[in-house]
Parts: C-alpha cells; structure tokens; sequence
C-alpha cells in the first residue's frame, strides 16, 4: 500500500490533467490504509504472544491487551467513499452529475461502514445479523449504482478502450466488495474461537488489498 502511493503519487506528471484529482484520491486512499493497516498489525501482535520452546511447534497466547480491529472500520469509512469518488471522476460524468452521484454514494457507502460495525463487535448472533442486514441496505444500493447506474456513462467513454477499462473498475470494485458480507459472516455461521478470528482477518486482508 506504501510503495502504492509513492508510485501514483510520482506518475501525476504523467497523467493528462483531468485525470489527476483522480490518481491524487488514489495515492491518499493507499496512504490511509498504509497507516491503518500498521495500526491494526501493532494491534495484532500487542494481543497475542507466539513462542517455540527448543524448537518445536510455535504456540500462540494471549497477551494481555485485547485485539482492536476498530482501525480497519476508521479505514473504510475514510477510503471507500473516497474510492467511489475516484471511480466517478474518472467515468467523466458532467459536473453536475459528478456532484451528486459522488455525494449520494459517499455517504451511502459511509452508512454501511457505520451501520456495520456495531454488529462487528457483538457476540450475540442475532444482534450481529441484524446489523448486518441494516448494512446491507445502503450496500445494495451502491452496487447497483456501479453496475446498472454508471452503466450508460462507462458505454460513451472516448474509445471503446477507455469503456472497457472503466467497465472493468466497476466491476472490480463490486466482485471485492462482494466478499466483505461473506467474511462479515464467518462468526455467524458457527465459527467461534481463534479460527474464526484468523479466518476473518485472513479475508478482511485480501479483500482491501484488492479493493484499493
């Protein structure tokens, strides 16, 4: 993510003008997950202790201090809308439409980060579906914003070229965004324990990476 925004931040100067607002959003929303993403490992190793006594096979204690994924969901409340954002400017819709579009899915996007993460920290299974569904609401709305919305605007980008890289970012975008519900779940469907947490983390990790 680090080494990410030190290379969209060095290609500016060779970016046509109306696309650099565009490629700055993406070296801020790399910069941003670059620090979340150290708080969130600091945070990992300060809660769990991982020893090999004469050497055996490792094992893994608590340490005291209780894991905090807080940080990831501070993360996609700044990145997301800031990504969505990035995708609209590059589709070149007129100023008006960029406006609002950008407005409606970056506060709809904000919602379902917010609306999430109550459900995130409950251990109680009902509570954690109910917020879950909640958080799907203003997702699904933001999908098919990408997918059905921005459909006619990706179709009268200058070259078929550019429709077909644009089109392939939104459907990018919805294919990784279509697998945080499902690790959302991993504690829901009987996962319990250390797995559950390794298996959430594990997918939390290669979904943002893809992501962003």
């Amino acid at each position: 993510m680090g080494s990410a925004t030190i290379f969209f931040w060095l290609q500016l100067p060779n970016v046509t003008k109306n696309y650099r607002t565009a490629i700055t959003i993406t070296g801020f929303v790399t910069l941003i997950a670059t620090y979340h993403c150290i708080r969130i490992f600091d945070s990992w190793s300060e809660a769990f202790t991982v020893s090999s006594k004469d050497g055996g096979d490792y094992t893994v204690q608590l340490a005291g201090s209780p894991f905090n994924d807080g940080s990831r969901y501070v993360d996609w409340l700044l990145t997301v809308p800031l990504l969505l954002i990035e995708l609209i400017l590059v589709v070149k819709l007129p100023q008006a439409e960029t406006v609002s579009l950008s407005t409606k899915l970056g506060l709809a996007s904000a919602l379902m980060v917010a609306l999430g993460y109550p459900g995130e920290i409950q251990e109680d299974l009902s509570v954690r579906w109910f917020w879950w569904c909640l958080s799907m609401m203003p997702f699904c709305y933001v999908v098919f914003t990408l997918t059905v919305g921005l459909a006619e605007a990706t179709s009268k980008q200058p070259s078929p070229a550019a429709a077909s890289l644009a089109s392939a970012a939104r459907y990018l975008t919805v294919l990784s965004w279509c697998t945080y519900p499902f690790v959302y779940m991993v504690k829901s469907v009987g996962l319990a324990g250390p797995a559950a947490t390794m298996y959430e983390q594990v997918g939390y990790s290669l979904a943002d990476v893809l992501a962003k």
